[in-house]
This record gives C-alpha cells, structure tokens and sequence, in this order.
C-alpha cells in the first residue's frame, strides 16, 4: 500500500513538473523541435518529459532551463513565470519546511528552497536519496557551476569519475567542480537527505560555454 501511494505521489510529481515545462514552452510560442535545439536534448526527452514519462535528472533540468531561457527555480516552482522580479540589495526568501514542492526524479526527491527570488547566483535543493546502487543513474550527472553539499541526515556515497567513492555522514560536506560527473547513493537505512546548493549553473549562457 506504501508503495503504491509513493508511486502515485512520484507520477504527481512528474506530470505537474511537465505541466510547468509545457506552459513555459508554449507561452513562448517555442515548439518542442526548438527546445530540443536550445537545450541540447533529444525531442523525444523533452516531450516525454512533458507528458509525465520522463522523470529528468539534474542537469537535464538545468538544460532544459537554458533551453526556456529562464532558471531553475522557475521550472521548479507551482507558478513558473519569465517575467524575472526586480532585483535589489534587500532581498529575502523565507522557506517553510512544510510547504515546499518536490519532484520525484527516481534517484533523487528535490525540494527546491528560495523559489520566490529569480535570478540568482546560486541553486539551493533539499534532496532525499533513493537510490542504493549507482545502477540507478542511467546517464552521468554534470553540469556547469561549482556544487556543495550537506548531509543533513543519514549517510550517502559519493561516485565520481575521478575519485573513489567517498562516505559522507550526517554534518559531512563535500565541494566540487560540478563539471565532474557526480551521483549520491544512501547507504544508510532509511533516505538520506542532504542539502545540495549548486553556484553558477542558472547564469546563462554558463551550460554552453561549458559545452563549447
């Protein structure tokens, strides 16, 4: 029964995400031919994502941001916008932990915090670690931008293509090029859950230059 309620909650959670996706899209008048081309990503992946049978890793949301020509929190929030908010040396989020939004994406459940301020230099996400196994991760995570994370509960695993994996424990923190590809694993016995905060990979034009 538990599991058939998470399976329903994480289908919720993909539709609405694709929802925002599509609404994004189409209040641009973009066709699906167009954002694949932006974003670097195959039709097929934007339109499955669309219609709630693609549940789209980290940096396949970052691409397909840059391919809207918005940001992250924007894909991610209940309301997307492209209408950025004026910006000021006083501004403030406050995030409640009971009213944040989440998007299954298989391995990971993110709740992205600070949503109602666009245009920032930093990514800030609770994530939820469901994954056991790197076999999880059908496609390496990387991305553009320098990434830190927190552990704020249970124990995770860090694989890289370039170290060997690393145990992190709750109050551990790791720093990185996000250009590595990267993937978490819990190894603890319930989902870890850390705070992962990425600089830089919002600010156009960062993903391509990246690529470029």
């Amino acid at each position: 029964m538990v599991k058939k309620e998470m399976a329903g909650l994480a289908e919720n959670h993909r539709a609405a995400f694709g929802e925002r996706v599509q609404k994004l899209r189409k209040a641009q008048n973009l066709t699906l031919q167009q954002v694949s081309k932006a974003s670097e990503l195959a039709v097929s992946t934007v339109s499955k994502i669309e219609n709630s049978h693609l549940s789209p890793t980290y940096d396949v949301m970052l691409k397909l941001s840059a391919g809207l020509g918005t940001d992250l929190v924007s894909l991610l929030e209940n309301s997307p916008t492209l209408t950025p908010k004026p910006t000021s040396s006083g501004r403030l989020a406050v995030s409640r932990g009971n009213e944040l939004s989440k998007l299954n994406a298989g391995p990971y459940v993110y709740e992205p915090i600070g949503t109602q301020l666009k245009n920032t230099l930093i990514d800030a996400t609770f994530v939820t670690v469901t994954a056991r196994d790197v076999e999880a991760f059908k496609d390496p995570i990387r991305h553009a931008g320098e990434e830190l994370v927190v552990v704020i509960s249970g124990a995770v695993e860090l694989h890289t293509d370039l170290y060997e994996p690393i145990r992190l424990n709750a109050g551990d923190s790791v720093y990185y090029d996000a250009g590595m590809s990267h993937a978490y694993i819990s190894v603890s016995d319930d989902d870890a859950r850390i705070l992962n905060i990425v600089s830089g990979a919002s600010m156009k034009g960062l993903l391509h230059a990246e690529q470029g």
